[in-house]
């Protein structure tokens, strides 16, 4: 009786092992090792096409071609590969089952594609709302008869010897402290001896002469 029950045991192992073995066969059978190289065709020339996405449909399998175009990996037979890049038009393949190798080799040749963009109109303001403000505080530039205007102005105060904004004879506050630090310098220089006198400097009486020549010493009245 024991002997029998061994016997039934063994012969069900020995059938299961038969019937794996015989299904990983048959499963390893349809393995293929897919390989091949992505071109695109300019003129005469063919030119790899790089880092081409290459996925089987439906599934979480795939690689990525390499600089040259170059790509390899697992696959079945009957089984769709699916080639994306940028640029060009997406292709598809279907692996024959009539292969009687476990290997096989493909030239994929990839088509141009023209993308067009829908317009993006970029704004410097994130808002709606700052758009409104920045309009409305918009400091609109003069035209040209206000700028000729402005410039009309400006030689005419220039020439009846009016200060005018940037003339010399116009000092702000750094012009003030340059001129009072000047001072202060020729004091500490000349500490202990004669201040020169400008009335005996030769070039002081030529900017004066100079100066009267020009009309800088008329009264505005």
């Amino acid at each position: 009786m024991r002997l029998s029950v061994k016997i039934i045991i063994i012969t069900t192992t020995v059938a299961i092992f038969c019937g794996i073995k015989a299904n990983c066969q048959e499963v390893n059978s349809d393995l293929v090792q897919f390989s091949g190289i992505v071109v695109s065709s300019d003129g005469d020339n063919l030119k790899p096409v790089p880092f081409t996405s290459i996925a089987v449909k439906n599934t979480h399998r795939g690689t990525t071609s390499d600089y040259y175009g170059y790509f390899s990996f697992v696959a079945r037979k009957k089984e769709v590969v699916l080639f994306t890049s940028l640029g060009y038009k997406r292709a598809s393949y279907t692996i024959p089952d009539t292969i009687t190798s476990n290997r096989y080799s493909l030239i994929q040749i990839m088509t141009k594609d023209t993308i067009i963009l829908a317009e993006t109109v970029i704004y410097p303001w994130p808002t709606r709302e700052q758009f409104k403000e920045a309009f409305i505080k918009l400091k609109i530039p003069d035209d040209d008869y206000l700028r000729a205007q402005k410039n009309l102005a400006l030689m005419d105060r220039k020439e009846r010897g009016v200060p005018y904004e940037g003339s010399p004879n116009v000092m702000d506050g750094a012009s003030n402290y340059q001129s009072y630090m000047s001072e202060q310098y020729d004091k500490m220089y000349y500490k202990g001896q004669i201040i020169p006198n400008n009335l005996l400097n030769p070039f002081a009486w030529a900017d004066f002469f100079k100066a009267w020549k020009e009309g800088k010493f008329k009264s505005d009245q």
